[in-house]
């Protein structure tokens, strides 16, 4: 396994095979409440992960409280970064997941260093900080906490409902230094959604979260992510979730066309040839070059995106809500395609 190098003498006699001793684990876990998953508590070394300076993200820095995710979303584009810890990148990204119980002491400490410029962090970058465990486990409280008391801006990107618990918060926290929140969602329909993203709250609990949001005074901004080719990019289907978002008070929407790199691709082809068997030869076409859809295609999309944003008011420039928001590289796009999410902020050697 490839964790870091801080060693502790622990060893769990339940833990899979080869996951017995593991450098930073203090134990293994596993609940009913999560059948069938297994949450791996380390101490973490590290709390702050720095964004290659190559990266087109409008962040330099990100905090991963957690690492996999129960949300099984089949087209994630962070899958590839479980094999760094030597997990598959299917089914032990969703039920293999690491813990970093410390991660608020260690930011603090980060934090307090003299040399600490105050730069935008971002969460929501690699995995959901507000998946179904944060409801357990309760980290992000404490990270919240850090980062104002130092007067460090930040923004989540979450599919998560658990960050209601954090309203309060989070309110509190927009009085002292800038935040940004954004929900993701990419489609209403809820039997195609429990196909694609098992784990996820459903459309109508993500609405009723924006709307909550927005009641507490809060900006919210949301990340149609992804848009999926044939699935779920029609202009009815756009139109009908873009004036939903309007109608809850967004105050800016992007959009994020399906990237399929290694990991996730490999996950998600057999996914479609079991559940739209008829879109496959589309899908290798459209992605016959890589990761990328065809330029043509992201395009085509692009104008169809920015028509419907449009037809509701939400392309009055770029929301400040969403400039800072993971996996967004702005609320408006290069001329000619729709923006594809970097490559994920992973710093082999801060994993934990």
């Amino acid at each position: 396994m490839r964790w870091n190098s801080q060693t502790l003498d622990a060893d769990d006699e339940s833990a899979l095979p080869g996951l017995g001793r593991m450098a930073g684990l203090v134990r293994t876990v596993r609940t009913p409440e999560f059948a069938g998953v297994t949450f791996h508590e380390v101490h973490s070394k590290s709390a702050l992960n720095r964004v290659p300076s190559t990266s087109p993200m409008p962040f330099p820095w990100t905090i991963n409280p957690y690492r996999g995710c129960t949300h099984g979303c089949v087209y994630c584009f962070a899958r590839g970064t479980h094999s760094y810890l030597d997990f598959d990148t299917g089914h032990d990204f969703d039920t293999q997941i690491v813990v970093k119980l410390n991660v608020a002491q260690v930011l603090r400490r980060e934090l307090a260093r003299k040399n600490w410029a105050r730069e935008h962090v971002a969460m929501g970058t690699n995995t959901d900080p507000y998946q179904r465990a944060e409801g357990r486990y309760r980290l992000m409280p404490g990270i919240i906490d850090a980062l104002v008391d130092s007067g460090t801006p930040f923004s989540i990107l979450t599919k998560g409902t658990v960050l209601s618990r954090d309203l309060p918060l989070l309110t509190a926290a927009q009085e002292r230094v800038p935040v940004g929140l954004g929900i993701s969602l990419a489609l209403l329909d809820p039997e195609l959604q429990a196909l694609l993203e098992p784990g996820t709250p459903t459309p109508k609990a993500r609405l009723d979260l924006i709307r909550r949001i927005t009641d507490a005074g809060l900006p919210c901004g949301v990340l149609v992510a992804p848009l999926l080719p044939h699935l779920t990019d029609s202009t009815e289907q756009l139109r009908d979730l873009v004036g939903k978002l309007a109608d809850a008070g967004v105050t800016g929407v992007s959009a994020v066309v399906l990237h399929l790199r290694p990991g996730a691709r490999e996950w998600f082809f057999p996914w479609l040839a079991r559940t739209r068997p008829e879109l496959v030869p589309i899908y290798e076409r459209l992605y016959a070059r890589g990761s990328s859809a065809a330029p043509g295609f992201r395009k085509m999309l692009s104008e169809r995106f920015r028509a419907v944003r449009a037809e509701f008011g939400l392309d009055k420039g770029d929301p400040p809500t969403l400039r800072g928001l993971p996996g967004d590289p702005g609320a408006s796009f290069p001329a000619g395609s729709l923006p594809a999410p970097a490559t994920p902020a992973v710093d082999q050697q801060s994993l934990f």
